[in-house]
């Protein structure tokens, strides 16, 4: 689960000399020289009070952000308007209609798509990532214009917003002798996808790493979101909390900051033990979820067959099952669970904090397979008021974003399942090929039907991970006891916490040996009960038992 989107450090901006608008209308046009036209893509505006940075930065988030529109070009040649008018979808705001009267900063933005035909043999165009982790108002190649302070009349205004930048490739992190980055390619995606796709590793060092030439290390994979930071955001120069912030961060969590993590991991008595995050980003989101997918290709494979084994040549990690941990939050949680259920003989434990839904009967609050509707619940035979569907809370319970909202971000983010989203990372990543060789929805965005045959094919081709886990114990239930541990807070943001209880149950029937701990009362999205330097305690006990019982 991505919790925010749109977001960017403040630059400073160039904005124009103030314009009088006239008729409802805004022209994105590709200037002359600028890219490599024609373009197939998507065309945006962004408008917005706040000028402390570019307005694109301010966009695209389901918790919140300005005004914005879309709109898909094809072949759109330079000094040809991509239109965007009254008609066009936006979000928040619905319409330039709704954009009240007044004096806002706007900017034009172009995401240019990649003409692909992957496996499955339908020629697609994509936005391709370009390893900024498919973030699509910062993707390397994008056109951008200049931004214009503007006065806006939703009576009647046009707007040309003439693309004159394209965004420059990402400026890569620094090694330390700490931190480590890494970045191959793939055979095996890029033979998929017909072009050239690459998988990246950050890798954190033990003390003593560089003075023990002949040891091998356990390895601690950490799943989640794309990024180059260092695992467990290992800060070693950073500053102590606060007593005022260490108060107010331990009734959320007790995950401590970086650079208190630094100050554990780097001391004499800590475990010797390499910590690692994944880059694998897909042309639909910011990572695969680490499994192989009809849409996106085999990316569990890549990761085992591929990178790990790169990983521990290079990084001297000790090549048994044993010694490969597993953890990472939401998003990250799920896959952390996915790769140790689907692959139990490879990977020796998991640490899943607050993961993504792990039982589709409860995917966050729609239930696939008894619901009718992703908006709202099932209707009795005499109800007249219908209630829309929460897709997030305060860890109070008060509402926050619908799956309705949601739904119409991602319909302005991009056609197709193209808009880099969670729930459409979902449909990319679970669901079958449609038709038109795009990813084929769970639900319809406009009115919210779910497809059940797409339910289906999620649960029968193992992403349902509760309904894998009962197919299959016979089969993996002796390989998985005592290697499954699962931490999510009662309250959480994204009711992740739901899926969780029922995979409980499961356990507790199967007869299964896992641990499943909660944070009460009311503990959020993020929650878990001991500091990361703890939990990597935790797991160098465990590997030390499993070894014991595996054998070095």
């Amino acid at each position: 689960m991505r919790t925010v989107r749109g977001c960017g450090a403040a630059i400073a901006l160039l904005v124009g000399a103030g314009t009088s608008l006239a008729a409802q209308r805004v022209d994105v046009v590709v200037g002359r020289g600028v890219g490599s036209t024609p373009i197939t893509g998507r065309a945006f505006v962004i408008f917005t009070r706040d000028n402390s940075r570019e307005p694109r930065l301010q966009a695209g988030s389901y918790a919140g952000g300005v005004p914005f529109f879309g709109v898909d070009v094809s072949e759109l040649e330079a000094g040809q308007p991509a239109v965007i008018d009254a008609a066009t979808l936006g979000f928040p705001t619905k319409s330039l209609r709704d954009i009240p009267a007044g004096s806002y900063f706007v900017q034009g933005l172009m995401v240019v798509y990649t003409k692909v035909t992957p496996k499955h043999g339908k020629t697609i165009w994509v936005p391709w990532d370009q390893w900024e982790g498919r973030q699509w108002n910062r993707t390397p190649g994008n056109l951008v214009s200049d931004v214009q302070s503007v006065t806006w009349d939703p009576n009647g205004s046009h707007l040309t917003m003439t693309l004159t930048k394209v965004l420059p490739p990402v400026e890569t992190l620094a090694d330390t002798r700490w931190v480590k980055r890494i970045k191959i390619q793939s055979p095996l995606l890029s033979a998929w996808w017909g072009k050239p796709v690459y998988l990246g590793a950050t890798v954190l060092l033990p003390k003593g790493w560089e003075d023990n030439p002949t040891t091998r290390y356990p390895a601690i994979y950490i799943q989640g979101h794309f990024g180059e930071g260092a695992p467990f955001g290992f800060n070693p120069d950073g500053k102590p909390e606060t007593a005022e912030a260490r108060s107010a961060r331990t009734v959320r969590s007790a995950r401590e900051p970086g650079y208190e993590f630094a100050q554990s991991w780097s001391s004499p008595a800590f475990p010797k033990m390499v910590a690692i995050t994944f880059q694998h980003p897909t042309p639909y989101y910011d990572d695969s979820y680490a499994v192989n997918s009809a849409n996106t290709g085999p990316y569990q494979d890549a990761l085992i067959q591929e990178l790990i084994p790169y990983l521990e040549e290079k990084f001297r990690l000790i090549p048994k099952s044993y010694a490969r941990l597993l953890t990472g939050g939401s998003t990250g949680g799920w896959e952390a669970l996915a790769l140790q259920i689907q692959q139990p003989k490879f990977f020796g434990g998991t640490w899943s904090l607050y993961p993504d839904g792990v039982d589709f009967s409860r995917n966050q609050m729609i239930d696939n397979y008894a619901d009718t509707n992703a908006f709202m619940p099932n209707a009795g035979p005499n109800q007249w008021l219908m209630h829309d569907r929460f897709l997030s809370r305060a860890e109070d319970g008060q509402p926050q974003t619908t799956v309705r909202q949601m739904a119409q971000l991602e319909r302005v983010l991009g056609s197709r399942v193209r808009g880099g989203q969670q729930l459409e990372a979902y449909d990319a990543t679970y669901g079958p090929v449609g038709d038109d060789g795009y990813p084929k929805p769970l639900f319809d965005r406009v009115t919210g039907t779910i497809d059940k045959s797409v339910a289906a094919y999620w649960r029968d081709n193992g992403y349902d991970l509760n309904h894998y886990l009962k197919q299959n114990w016979s089969r993996i239930g002796k390989d998985l006891n005592g290697k499954i541990t699962v931490w999510v807070g009662d309250m959480d943001n994204y009711f992740l916490n739901l899926g969780v209880y029922k995979m409980e149950e499961t356990f507790k029937a199967l007869k299964g040996q896992a641990t499943f701990q909660y944070g009460r009362p009311m503990k959020p999205h993020g929650w878990q009960p001991v500091t990361n330097a703890e939990m990597v305690r935790q797991m160098a006990r465990h590997v030390a038992k499993r070894a014991s019982v595996e054998g070095r």
